[in-house]
């Protein structure tokens, strides 16, 4: 495994990406004395007596309640396992551990008051990948993602269940298979690690990756939908996009020109073609995909300052002993983010599926109906692109924003609520609903440019059919379609129809490449 230095306060999405594909992220060890701080000016708070919300009061609507000094750690306690109440399936390890490390990085900023122990209890847990089983459903985007965080940290008292290398057990059992040990919370602790953004921000940065290696792939296979249609690459003439100025729309526009540089199927129709505009789905790409580029980047702007951010509450500032009580677990910014990134992958998807539409279909493509050489005795395309317009359909309706979304909680102590979590969950599905709907266009595009044999497409592109072709053969007769869908599914998701066209550089989401 790659061990990541991890900075708190100062982590970059490559490292976020880095963790959720792998990486084991180590705390860099000057922001220790930050946290021994934190958690030494919570001990004077507490030996002070006086009544501060979380250290020695109840919570929420319970703020009220005064608790005595001796009944510190239950209280603590209590709230971990009162607050782990989630519902539905566990949550992808990959995401759980980015979560881990967000909230790592969070307390290790010595804002939280948590002791050095509990800290490295977690930096454990991800070193040796015992991670918590999470219900992934019953967080509202505030107060916190209270629930996810609360079955992170039942685990780490010893509460629950872990996926681990070797299976999934019960905390206690994989605590002492790993040689970890349960720990006891002190004041403030199990508040600290049970409030915050970060099963909202895990989901959403999930998303955003998986959401860029989605639109490299969708710029290829697009391209390649050009050139089997035999489409124009004039719309992607730079003096159009300079124009307008903006910048994902450029960038695109540059990708899809040089995608297509020295195709000889292009070339053949240059001069004498009947044909005036090509359709939207191909003449309006730059300003479609440019635009969800841009979206993206604005997302992952803000996730990034998320990620880096201190959000539980209240917050401790050893230099003074305060504590204040505000807002920060409230995921406003995360819910807009995750709501951008639904936009661009449902926009992403339907591009395609039009695209799809377009060849299938002999008034517009000018090839066999539904891409097979004997239409009528074949069906050839005819329902993957039904499939296709399923699952983007199912995407549009997944894509209505769930930020504008807010229901009263803790007896309207918690008013106004983001929705950030299921707003982030979501884009996981979405992602891979327009994912199926790339393979699926992969595939009708090698198809179209077969039938322009010998003419070939440019370099980049026909490195993209040869990588198809050596896992699905030309469609001659009708043949069980489902696992050439999976095959093509498979090298989308992989990234591998990107790679093999890496000799053209295609935009990317800043900071996440």
């Amino acid at each position: 495994m790659t061990e990541l230095t991890l900075k708190p306060g100062n982590a970059k999405l490559a490292d976020w990406r880095a963790i959720y594909r792998g990486a084991v992220p180590k705390l860099d060890d000057a922001c220790r004395p930050k946290i021994k701080a934190s958690a030494e000016a919570v001990a004077r708070i507490v030996a002070k007596g006086e009544p501060v919300y979380g250290i020695n009061t109840g919570f929420g609507k319970l703020a009220s309640v005064r608790i005595p000094a001796e009944d510190l750690e239950t209280l603590q306690r209590n709230i971990v396992l009162s607050h782990a109440a989630g519902v539905g399936e566990p949550m992808p390890v990959a995401v759980a551990r980015l979560m881990m490390a967000l909230k790592l990085a969070s307390l290790a900023q010595g804002a939280s008051g948590v002791r050095s122990r509990t800290v490295e209890l977690l930096e454990a847990m991800l070193v040796n990948d015992v991670i918590p089983v999470v219900p992934a459903q019953g967080s509202v985007g505030a107060s916190g993602d209270l629930a996810p965080l609360s079955h992170m940290t039942a685990v780490m008292i010893g509460v629950g269940e872990c996926f681990t290398p070797h299976g999934r057990f019960p905390a206690k059992v994989a605590f002492v298979s790993h040689g970890l040990e349960p720990v006891t919370l002190g004041a403030k602790e199990g508040l600290a690690l049970l409030n915050g953004t970060q099963f909202s921000t895990a989901y959403a940065l999930a998303a955003l990756f998986d959401a860029e290696v989605l639109y490299q792939s969708a710029l290829v296979a697009g391209a390649l939908s050009t050139d089997a249609a035999r489409g124009s690459d004039a719309p992607f003439d730079p003096r159009i996009h300079l124009l307008r100025k903006h910048l994902g729309q450029i960038e695109t526009a540059d990708a899809l020109r040089n995608l297509m540089a020295g195709s000889a199927i292009r070339e053949s129709h240059r001069v004498g073609d009947e044909r005036v505009q090509d359709p939207y789905c191909l003449r309006c790409q730059p300003q479609v995909m440019g635009a969800a580029l841009d979206v993206l980047r604005k997302a992952a702007d803000t996730l990034e300052t998320e990620a880096n951010g201190v959000t539980d509450n209240p917050l401790i500032f050893a230099e003074d002993d305060t504590a204040l009580s505000g807002g920060n677990f409230h995921a406003e910014p995360v819910a807009f983010a995750a709501d951008m990134i639904a936009l661009a992958v449902c926009e992403i998807g339907s591009l395609s599926e039009r695209r799809i539409a377009m060849l299938v279909d002999p008034a517009l493509s000018g090839m066999p109906a539904f891409l097979t050489p004997k239409p009528g005795l074949n069906s050839g395309f005819m329902i993957p692109q039904v499939t296709a317009a399923a699952l983007v359909s199912e995407n549009k309706q997944k894509a209505y924003p769930a930020s504008v979304d807010s229901i009263p909680t803790s007896a309207n102590q918690e008013d106004h609520v983001s929705m950030a979590a299921h707003g982030a969950r979501r884009l996981i599905g979405m992602v891979e609903n327009a994912t199926a709907v790339i393979g699926i266009e992969l595939l009708a595009a090698a198809q179209g440019c077969d039938f322009h044999q010998p003419l070939a497409s440019s370099a980049a592109l026909e490195a993209v059919r040869k990588l198809v072709r050596a896992e699905v053969p030309h469609l001659d007769n009708d043949r069980h379609f489902h696992p050439d869908m999976e095959k093509a599914i498979a090298m989308v998701r992989s990234g591998a129809a990107v790679k093999v066209a890496s000799a053209v550089a295609l935009p990317s989401i800043a900071g996440a490449a």
